[in-house]
């Protein structure tokens, strides 16, 4: 895949009242999805959502009940098509009769995660089963779609389905290991991959991020032969360039084992914009997200925006507006000069210099990675008055903001089937908000 980073902002797009947005995932909190939502919203869009469904007692799978269905569409603000569109299938039992992944992972005992073996035959079975099940709500959801899109309507249907962990309560200590351990306690990616639970990762996560919009893109095929205007964006990750020594260098989180799921997303968008649909997939840079309680070190990132908000606006009042509102939330007696330092040192430590290949990406981590990335991101967040609202969570905010907003620009007449968002970018849309 060429590197295709987006350097100019594109122009505003032409979309308008009438025209609808659909969210292709459920909104969960506060994520990157919500910026282009608000993006749909200030150009008087109709918004239509999808929910995954809710699991009973039972384990079978459902749509909203009635109550569920109108807390949603209120955090939505807009129509919900009430068809299950959950992905994966670790709660899926095995076709023809068999436990689901998550049944056999009942068995798994803290330290036996090497030794641990699947019945791979009752796992392909549920990932079959799980696939048509898949095809066949998607389907459904299609239809209710197109009735919901008036005739001749533009629409922007916007992926946002990822992760694929298996939901498995046996598999927490591992994954507190891999990602946030060090010395002894660390369990190196790389072992983890070619283990059997990390082969069963690897599946979870290609269904989830990338087949979800395969099919997607098939099911509504009848509309794009009858709406007007029809565009698919979707979120990758794929590293992303901060300033680093001064100079924009692409970095990436280590170790981001969903990577080779986004790489076979942009291959499913590249696929089908050979086939003549206009989709792009937008690897966007790194946030502070739900998840980082898990995934510390993937912040780091964030906190070059600020000298990258000074380089690209040095006329413009953002620069010194998000400063401020950073400034309120550092402790007494820190500066965010201290938080640029410390990032910065971090992401020019010899050790990430074999990380800091794009061509290799996703990389594995290793122990002096992990140690060097666990103690910056805790340096940084000590920086913070609370922890729980750290600078970098204003980044985010910020990052999310100018991405919805580039996406939804962008989607309107796409140049390429994968686009990267990086700190420069991002940073002349926030300091050029009326372009």
């Amino acid at each position: 895949m060429p590197y295709t980073p987006l350097r100019d902002l594109p122009p505003k797009a032409g979309w308008r009242p009438g025209d609808v947005l659909v969210v292709l995932g459920e909104l969960f909190g506060r994520g990157y999805a919500n910026g282009i939502v608000d993006e749909a919203r200030r150009a008087g869009m109709t918004i239509v959502g999808a929910t995954v469904g809710r699991r009973d007692a039972d384990g079978a799978l459902r749509a909203l009940a009635p109550e569920e269905l109108a807390q949603a569409e209120a955090s939505l603000g807009g129509r919900i098509v009430n068809v299950p569109l959950e992905a994966g299938f670790d709660l899926e039992p095995a076709d023809g009769g068999g436990p689901t992944p998550v049944d056999q992972l009942k068995g798994l005992k803290a330290g036996d995660w090497e030794s641990f073996r699947l019945d791979w035959d009752a796992v392909t079975r549920s990932r079959e089963a799980g696939a048509r099940r898949f095809d066949r709500n998607a389907a459904t959801f299609a239809e209710e779609l197109e009735r919901a899109v008036p005739k001749g309507a533009n629409v922007l249907l916007v992926h946002t389905m990822a992760g694929g962990f298996p939901r498995a309560r046996s598999v927490m200590p591992l994954m507190t290991r891999v990602f946030r351990g060090t010395g002894e306690k660390l369990v190196p990616s790389a072992a983890l991959w070619g283990s059997d639970l990390g082969k069963l990762w690897a599946a979870g996560f290609e269904e989830v991020t990338s087949r979800t919009f395969q099919r997607l893109v098939a099911a509504t095929a009848p509309l794009r032969a009858r709406a007007g205007r029809v565009r698919y964006v979707a979120y990758g990750y794929h590293g992303c360039e901060v300033l680093v020594g001064g100079r924009y260098t692409w970095q990436s989180y280590v170790p981001y084992l969903q990577g080779w799921a986004k790489l076979a997303l942009e291959r499913a968008a590249e696929d089908a914009w050979n086939e003549g649909v206009r989709c792009t997939v937008f690897d966007a840079p790194e946030t502070w997200t739900n998840s980082s309680a898990l995934f510390l070190g993937v912040e780091v990132a964030l906190y070059p925006l600020l000298a990258a908000l000074r380089r690209e606006g040095p006329g413009s009042p953002v620069p010194a507006e998000v400063e401020a509102r950073c400034r309120a939330l550092v402790r007494e007696g820190a500066t965010l000069e201290a938080h640029l330092e410390r990032a910065e040192r971090y992401l020019a430590a010899p050790e990430l210099t074999p990380l800091r290949e794009l061509a290799t990406w996703p990389q594995h981590s290793t122990p002096e990675q992990m140690e060097a990335m666990l103690a910056a991101s805790a340096e940084l967040l000590a920086l913070s008055a609370d922890p729980r609202n750290p600078v970098c969570a204003e980044l985010s905010r910020a990052v999310v903001a100018a991405v919805g907003r580039l996406m939804f620009d962008a989607a309107w007449e796409p140049s390429a089937p994968v686009r990267w968002l990086n700190h420069d970018v991002v940073a002349r849309r926030l300091v050029t908000p009326g372009a």
